[in-house]
């Protein structure tokens, strides 16, 4: 798109707000249906297995949808994908609120999954093209972290307070009503045609993007990343059962670590000019490793809240350094295939890593397992100092 042509980000207002707010909603009745489904399973008396399936469906679709849906956004743009989504989504929470039994729940999670991806992958995609210069970039992707983050804290909360008082069904149903309100927030938002490169066309697989250096490293450093996030997320409630800690603690705990998340994201888009992605991604790696190394060994709750709190701050700042390099690094008419691909790793991650933790921790227990992980991140420290630029 010529330069003059490119909307302009100057804060969290017009097409920034749309794209951040649509994205909060979205996502929000993908991590309040997360929340509410395996209850739900739970409540029917299925067991740990079956609910360890349906959690994995929610990231499985992702898996299968993410590359078909990253083509679909170069020939189509943003709202057409966005409208898809939105259709998924209500579908999905609709019919886990007309059937809530164990199959439609899958279903519902395989389709609700599913649309929060191909949702996520249009918005990134779109925000590249409109967003120019690296600490635009960084701005944008910044103020999209935070409406992701605090989408997971609005959907669990609303499914939860709308459970206990008023069901499964009616959660369902507000978490159908959320991708609603979100494409509402996209109305007037610029939808440019996308060009017709004339490498568009070919048949090449996304995975041939990983033949180019820059963009396999940043790939590798994604999936320590979220793999990093995942075992906070899987191990925490298995350390806590472990002490004998109640569940509104453990669920204190692993909230600190969304609140913090969020507000690092919140004071990225202020100092956006400064930072350098390379200098951001390699200190939160260095400081994960040495908090994973820190958290199994304290005992207090209060105190394993503030690791959580750090590992928040530590983890949640990297994502939008993440974007703004994949976008840097990437073909421009195959951007949506890199965002696809670096969906696919996370959410690899997310079905892969709680059931090697699950299996690691029998033998190696939580702590372990945390120290595993910390050695693993450290080691790969090295890999995001490989962006920095060459003098």
């Amino acid at each position: 798109m010529p330069e003059s042509s490119r909307p302009r980000l100057r804060g969290p207002g017009g097409e920034l707000a749309r794209l951040m707010l649509a994205q909060l909603f979205l996502n929000a009745c993908f991590t309040g249906t997360r929340m509410a489904a395996p209850l739900q399973a739970l409540r029917l008396g299925h067991g740990e297995a079956a609910v360890g399936l349906l959690i994995a469906l929610f990231a499985l679709a992702q898996v299968f949808l993410a590359l078909p849906a990253g083509r679909y956004c170069e020939r189509h743009g943003l709202k057409r994908p966005i409208a898809a989504s939105v259709v998924v989504a209500v579908a999905g929470g609709g019919l886990a609120a007309a059937w809530p039994v164990f199959p439609v729940l899958c279903v519902g999670a395989f389709l609700t999954g599913g649309a929060g991806g191909v949702a996520i992958i249009a918005m990134q995609r779109h925000m590249a093209r409109v967003a120019s210069e690296p600490a635009a970039l960084r701005q944008a992707f910044s103020w999209l972290a935070i409406g992701l983050a605090l989408s997971n804290f609005l959907g669990p909360v609303l499914a939860g307070v709308v459970i206990d008082s008023a069901g499964f069904r009616a959660a369902f149903l507000a978490m159908a009503a959320l991708p609603l309100i979100g494409w509402l927030s996209l109305r007037g938002a610029a939808d440019p045609v996308p060009a017709a490169p004339g490498g568009a066309g070919r048949s090449a697989g996304a995975w041939d993007l990983l033949r180019e250096p820059g963009l396999r490293r940043l790939l590798i450093v994604t999936g320590l990343l979220s793999a990093c996030w995942d075992v906070h997320t899987f191990v925490v409630p298995v350390l806590g059962h472990e002490r004998s800690l109640p569940a509104s603690v453990i669920g204190g705990i692993l909230g600190a670590f969304g609140i913090a998340a969020a507000a690092v994201r919140l004071l990225t888009p202020l100092v956006a000019a400064q930072l350098r992605e390379w200098v951001i991604l390699f200190g939160a790696m260095v400081a994960t490793a040495v908090l994973f190394g820190v958290y199994p060994l304290v005992q207090a709750p209060l105190a394993m809240g503030v690791c959580s709190a750090l590992l928040g701050f530590s983890l949640g700042s990297t994502q939008p350094m993440v974007m703004s390099l994949l976008h840097q690094l990437s073909p421009e008419h195959r951007y949506g295939e890199a965002v696809a691909v670096r969906v696919i790793v996370i959410n690899i991650s997310s079905v892969g890593i709680p059931m090697v933790s699950g299996l690691a921790g029998s033998l190696i227990g939580a702590a372990g397992v945390f120290w595993a992980a910390g050695m693993m991140v450290g080691a790969g420290a090295r890999l995001a100092a490989g962006f920095r630029p060459r003098a």
